[in-house]
């Protein structure tokens, strides 16, 4: 994900952790966005982008328009986002279209999405190959959820060894799930209790680095709001 670009940490990777700002392709953190409308309501001032000022959009319509916008201007961002839109939708083969359109143009996560295309055969022809591609290009990328899926496909088919190398490189990124393949694998002896106890650290370090009094402050705020 990145970091927030106000406060320069790096982003929480649950998706409750931060907002999209179609305005900017930007993902900014509820620690700065929460600042952010503080300082409007106080100055009674009209609702902005925290990144860009860009004043919310006060329709629907209007919102549609400036995505639209973003992707004519073959943003990799607003392309992906709009793939994942049709693909939660269930048009897989619109989705396919701004998606690929998207991971040519160097979105990682819009690779993530296309793997799950080829693996369920979604508006295209099941192909393994294509599938393992799109996954390796995320995992390199820095996908953590996608670094995890490969460690998954690696244990399907019986390479334990290289699935445990991948959930160890996920974890150290934050990734919760891999953290938990890894529990599994040190109760079953195939994962060493060095490489573990190294998962784990990597893993709360990554987490940590996530934190910020502004964050705290935000959390505390929206569960009290």
């Amino acid at each position: 994900l990145g970091d927030c670009p106000i406060c320069c940490v790096p982003l929480s990777l649950g998706t409750n952790k931060f907002v999209t700002y179609f305005c900017c392709s930007k993902l900014v953190c509820n620690g700065c966005t929460t600042a952010n409308m503080m300082r409007q309501f106080d100055e009674r001032t009209a609702f902005e982008c925290p990144f860009c000022r860009q004043l919310y959009a006060e329709s629907k319509e209007e919102s549609d328009g400036r995505r639209k916008k973003r992707c004519e201007a073959n943003d990799p961002f607003a392309l992906r986002e709009e793939g994942r839109r049709h693909f939660v939708d269930g048009d897989y083969k619109r989705a396919f279209e701004y998606l690929a359109k998207a991971a040519e143009l160097g979105d990682v996560e819009a690779h993530s999405y296309l793997s799950l295309l080829y693996r369920g055969r979604l508006g295209v022809e099941k192909d393994e190959g294509k599938e393992l591609y799109h996954l390796e290009e995320a995992a390199i990328g820095g996908d953590p959820s996608t670094r995890h899926a490969l460690g998954c496909n690696e244990g399907e088919n019986g390479r334990l060894d290289r699935a445990v190398k991948h959930w160890i490189i996920a974890a150290k990124l934050g990734d919760d799930e891999s953290i938990e393949r890894l529990k599994e694998g040190f109760k079953f002896g195939y994962v060493r209790k060095e490489d573990f106890a190294s998962a784990l650290r990597g893993h709360q370090a990554a987490v940590n680095a996530t934190k910020s009094p502004q964050r705290e402050f935000a959390e505390k705020f929206m569960a009290t709001s």
